[in-house]
């Protein structure tokens, strides 16, 4: 077992740090019991910040059960860990914490955030971000199971705030009988879209996903149920669709940069007062140019006459059904990391290489730096 020191290598079991997650509404927990058992197999020491877990329903005894010392302070857990693992990314009092010792795996999403971006990097440490690391078909397997409860709890809140004492039109989504249902419009046919559309047509909305990838739509259109069409997107066919929908959602992805704006403000003018639009990409700068960050607690705003959800880490609400599948994930490149070390791991698996965004005051991810005008150096594996 092998830890990465700036200059050397040393052979002895990595000690990972849990730390409590401090954004608003955020329940998850970064590690689960049983993952605290398999790292402790493998001779690694494992702090988890008290009450990291119970937003999950974990109580801090399970975690000792299975080998976890439970730490009374976050500075207990980033001054002694040297590899952390999170859920969301950091906040302002979390980056102080961080040096260039520290390995820090998580959700970062830098390319919304030019100051969380210079403050990580200005930091020193290593960061690897779950949402750019892929597999070998190119997928991207940490993203995946958070884009299906993003997906479906879309059209949750979708639905909820189409209420009228919510601000929404007070349109019920699958209508009754003798009474039509709402329309549902989703830009973006990949899994966050697939799972809204697959929610939405289950309740009896008529719904249309757009797309500009065919082969996607033409899968689409053969798994999905008759009341949801495929639309190949472009400026006309959004606009033509936002004139009609009752609920938009915003489901588009570019791996690691900012998300296209495809519904200028101007746009809203096109809709109905009291429409709704879930733009599940915020945490990546949303395709909808009105869009802005919102939290659990306060999660909406209106904008020419149309309710905007913008909460940014939302399967965080669902923090038991979100931690055990997204460690489903995460595990098997957390054991990696500590047992070989981030250099080491990431010469050995170019996917998990493109999850490696900043390292040591310098930016390796090009859609981060080109986002913000800031220096590129590219990144290049070596096991030491």
């Amino acid at each position: 077992m092998y830890i990465d020191q700036p200059g050397q290598w040393q052979e002895y079991g990595m000690i990972v740090g849990v730390p409590k997650e401090i954004k608003s509404h955020e329940y998850r927990v970064a590690i689960t019991p049983a993952g605290v058992e398999q790292l402790k197999r493998y001779g690694h020491r494992v702090l988890v910040e008290q009450g990291a877990g119970a937003g999950s329903g974990i109580p801090d005894e399970d975690y000792q059960a299975y080998g976890a010392e439970i730490a009374s302070s976050p500075q207990e857990v980033y001054g002694n860990a040297e590899l952390i693992c999170k859920v969301k990314e950091t906040l302002p009092q979390e980056i102080e914490m961080l040096t260039e010792r520290h390995v820090i795996f998580t959700y970062m999403h830098f390319a919304a955030d030019r100051k969380l971006t210079e403050g990580v990097r200005d930091s020193g440490c290593v960061s690897i971000v779950y949402e750019t690391i892929q597999d070998e078909k190119g997928r991207l397997p940490l993203l995946e199971p958070m884009s299906e409860v993003a997906g479906r709890m879309s059209i949750q809140e979708g639905a909820k705030y189409l209420e009228k004492p919510m601000m929404g039109r007070g349109i019920l989504l699958g209508g009754i009988p003798g009474v039509e249902p709402a329309n549902v419009l989703i830009i973006g046919g990949g899994i966050v879209g697939s799972n809204a559309a697959q929610i939405a047509a289950g309740l009896g909305a008529r719904v249309v996903v757009m797309d500009i990838d065919l082969y996607r739509l033409r899968y689409l259109e053969h798994v999905m149920p008759p009341n949801v069409r495929t639309v190949y997107s472009t400026p006309e066919s959004i606009r033509r669709h936002l004139s009609e929908a009752d609920l938009v959602i915003g489901a588009v992805l570019i791996p690691g940069a900012r998300c296209p704006t495809l519904v200028p403000r101007d746009y809203l003018s096109l809709m109905k007062q009291g429409a709704v639009i879930v733009d599940v990409g915020v945490d990546q700068g949303g395709c909808c140019e009105t869009t802005r960050p919102t939290t659990h607690a306060d999660p909406t705003y209106v904008v020419d006459g149309v309710v905007h959800y913008g909460v940014a880490n939302m399967p965080g609400a669902v923090g038991r059904t979100s931690t055990f599948g997204l460690t489903n994930a995460t595990m098997p490149y957390l054991i990696r990391l500590a047992n070989e070390g981030w250099q080491h791991a990431a010469a050995s698996d170019p996917g998990l290489a493109l999850g490696v965004n900043i390292v040591h005051g310098k930016i390796t991810n090009k859609a981060v730096a080109d986002a913000f005008d800031l220096p590129y150096t590219p990144f290049e594996p070596q096991a030491a």
